[in-house]
């Protein structure tokens, strides 16, 4: 897989998974969040760069030269500012990957109608429980 610029925003219980695993992957990788105790998440894997500051901010943007990336990946607890996040990554600097985090389902659909491509933890964890649920039955049925 071909190395590219990511910026991750949002260093949470994902996206700091997200920075470790992508940066052991040999990804160039910028994250940005709010609150500097965040990045007390990341491994001894990530050596990537951290930016302490509000992704609402273009400065902050700016700072993490989102103009340059190849993937920007909103991974944040706000649905809005992910959404937001993402369009303007679109739309302003038309960044060619960019995803969305969003915990609604229904807003998943909506973006998606957009163009906005998304990831919702609650409709993969309902797909896989589904998934595991009939696994198990088709198990007990085969006894």
């Amino acid at each position: 897989m071909k190395s590219q610029y990511v910026i991750i925003v949002g260093c949470g219980i994902l996206g700091s998974a997200l920075a470790n695993t992508l940066s052991a992957l040999g990804h160039s990788i910028v994250i940005i969040d709010h609150s500097e105790d965040s990045f007390d998440e990341l491994g001894n894997e990530f050596s990537g760069f951290k930016i302490n500051g509000d992704a609402n901010e273009f400065f902050v943007l700016s700072q993490a030269k989102v103009d340059k990336a190849d993937v920007v990946l909103a991974v944040t607890d706000d649905d809005n500012l992910n959404i937001m996040l993402a369009q303007i990554c679109q739309k302003v600097y038309n960044i060619p990957n960019v995803i969305a985090r969003v915990n609604q389902p229904k807003s998943a659909e909506l973006f998606n109608k957009l163009g906005i491509k998304t990831i919702c933890p609650a409709t993969l964890a309902l797909d896989n429980l589904v998934r595991i649920l009939d696994q198990t039955q088709d198990h007990e049925g085969a006894k």
